[in-house]
Order: C-alpha cells, then structure tokens, then sequence
C-alpha cells in the first residue's frame, strides 16, 4: 500500500493532545505518499504486454462497494472457507465484510474498534482469525464468527517513527509484517498468538540489503509468503526492488526480476503454482510474474493499466478472478488530501490477470 503513519502509541488522555497526535500522523503520511506519486510520476508507466486500448484482454468490473464518503480503503482478505471478503479503511480503521453476492459490504468493525486508527494489511488465517495491521500501532487479531478481539500485538514503546503496513501468514501460523519506515519484519508466532498479547519481535532487518533512498520515502510495502514456508517476498516500492528472506538461515537477497520492476508495488498475492499477483498504485498497473522454482528469479508476464482501477492498493486471488481495491487515494484522501472528490468506494473484479 502507499501509506506513512507515525509515532509511538500513548494513551491521550485530552482532546488536544488526541487531535495532535492525528495531526502530526496525517503529515507524515503526505509527506511521504507526496514521495510515492512523484516517483510514479517521473518512472514511465509499464509497457502493456502484448494488449489491446488500456486494459488489453482484462476485464474490470465492479465486485461490490464500500459505504462511506471517506473510506479511503487499503487491505483487503478473502476467507476461503466462507468465501467473505474483508476490507480495511485507511482513513479511520473500519473493517468491512463482503458476503458472497452483496452488492454492498457491511460494517464488520466500526471505525476505531479497539483504539485502531487504521486498517491497513488484513489476512484471514487458516483458523478462520481476521488479522488486521493498525500502522500506527500493530496489529490485532479478530475471531470472525463472534467478532472478538483475540490479541493484540504493537511495537515496542520508545520506538521513533515506524509505519506497520502489510502482513503474510506462513503455513506453520506465523505471521510477519512490514515496517515500511524502518525496514524491519515483525514475527508473531502461535504461541505468541495464545498468549494473546505482547511487542512485536523484529524478526529481520532488511535495510542493509535496500538501496538508497530519498529521506521520508517507504521502502519495504507488500508481503507474501511460498506455500512451502520455505520464504518471505517482500517488495520496496520506492527502487521497485523484490527481496526473498530464507525463512531457515535468515538470508536475505534481491530477487533477479526480469521484464519490468515494481516502483509503485503495493500489494502481492503469490499462487501456488508460483504466479505473482501485484498492483502498482500510482500508475493504475497490475502486474503478473512468473516465480523460479526457488523464488529466486522472477519473470514479468502480464501487464494490465486502467485508469479505472482508481490507484490499487493490494488484492486477493479468488476463483476465476481478482479483487482489487480502489483506494482513490488522490480524490482528497492521504495522497492530495486538499482537492478532489471521490466517487463511490469500490473494490474492482479483474479477470485475466
């Protein structure tokens, strides 16, 4: 996701001391989304593989809307079991909930459930728990049949400006998420889970292994993970860099990406066949990749930019098609937050991808 959010959470115990923290939050987050359109602004747009006017043979509709005129959506899960859909408001932490055939989500989590100020990377686990990242915070875990709050995990207390965005789910139950201003991946594992609290361990330190970048600018956004849980895809937006961590030694290296980059990267999704789902946010692109056997090696191809997909976020692989949110972060919201007017709120059913 193109995001920034800040600070340490404290508890506040007045109003101005509340409207501060939101105030200092937001420009933040301009500043550094100010960076991400710029960027997608001076890199051309990807070439369009092998197609036809904007979208070639993809085929972009509508999947269902959001109610609310400053949603300003960012994650988005689907749970396989119930085939329900969930999808996260950046602008004030709202979760909703899709049904197979609503035309119309519902409010699952009310904006500011459990002190959430945001909602950005969401994953439903095999155990039916929606997991939702607040990058102000952490990230909180919800039972999706009763929707309790299960447990909660923030970064450390004293930690200087950190920006909690995505996050993947591996096989044996952990989860890892990403700091887009730090570098870092957080871990919690099931028997952190079953303690249902505690500070996020900073499982790797990718910095090392990014190329520079201009002060203020994210790096690490998207996260995925191989059905094996051999390892962890993890992509900088601002260089369009892909970097493979080795979940048994730790290892971390740049992935060899032929075709094309990922400036502007937000969301991924990873097929178990090895095909690599992407959406660009800025330049209105989705990408499709073809993964080595060893997820070493990357290969560009598809490549799918509509102005209709109205700056795409993340989205999720389901049967036959794939969901993709419509952020419109640039109608007002966290990217031109002075001008604009957003249309409704929409996630777009892409098939062809």
């Amino acid at each position: 996701m193109t995001k920034t959010k800040a600070m340490t959470r404290t508890t506040v115990s007045t109003k101005t001391a509340a409207s501060t923290k939101t105030a200092a939050r937001k420009a933040f987050l301009v500043a550094a989304l100010a960076g991400a359109l710029a960027l997608g602004a001076a890199a051309p747009a990807p070439a369009l593989a092998g197609a036809e006017g904007p979208s070639g043979d993809a085929r972009i509709s509508t999947a269902f809307s959001l109610p609310g005129a400053k949603v300003y959506p960012e994650g988005i899960a689907a749970d396989p079991r119930t085939r329900a859909v969930y999808v996260g408001s950046y602008a004030d932490g709202t979760v909703y909930r899709a049904r197979p055939g609503q035309v119309q989500a519902e409010v699952f989590l009310p904006a500011g459930t459990d002190g959430r100020h945001t909602a950005n990377g969401l994953r439903v686990d095999a155990f039916g728990r929606l997991w939702v990242t607040d990058s102000t915070q952490g990230v909180a875990v919800y039972d999706t049949a009763t929707r309790t709050l299960l447990a909660r995990f923030e970064v450390a207390a004293g930690t200087s400006a950190r920006f909690v965005n995505d996050l993947t789910i591996t096989p044996d139950g952990t989860a890892y998420l990403t700091d887009s201003i730090r570098g870092v991946i957080y871990r919690v594992t099931p028997r952190q889970l079953a303690a249902g609290s505690g500070v996020l361990t900073e499982a790797y330190d990718v910095t090392p292994a990014l190329r520079p970048r201009p002060a203020g600018t994210f790096s690490l956004n998207g996260i995925t993970s191989d059905r094996a849980g051999r390892y962890l895809l993890a992509v900088d937006m601002t260089a369009g860099d892909l970097y493979r961590v080795d979940l048994r030694t730790g290892a971390v290296r740049r992935v060899a990406l032929s075709g094309g980059d990922l400036k502007a990267a937000d969301g991924l999704d990873l097929a178990p066949d090895g095909t690599l789902r992407v959406a660009h946010n800025v330049t209105n692109t989705l990408t499709r990749w073809q993964l080595g056997a060893d997820g070493t090696r990357a290969r560009l191809t598809r490549t799918v930019t509509d102005p209709s997909l109205q700056i795409p976020t993340t989205l999720a692989r389901v049967p036959g098609r794939t969901l993709v949110v419509r952020s419109q972060f640039d109608k007002g919201g966290p990217m031109n937050p002075g001008t604009g007017t957003p249309t409704t709120f929409t996630v777009a059913s892409v098939r062809g991808l």
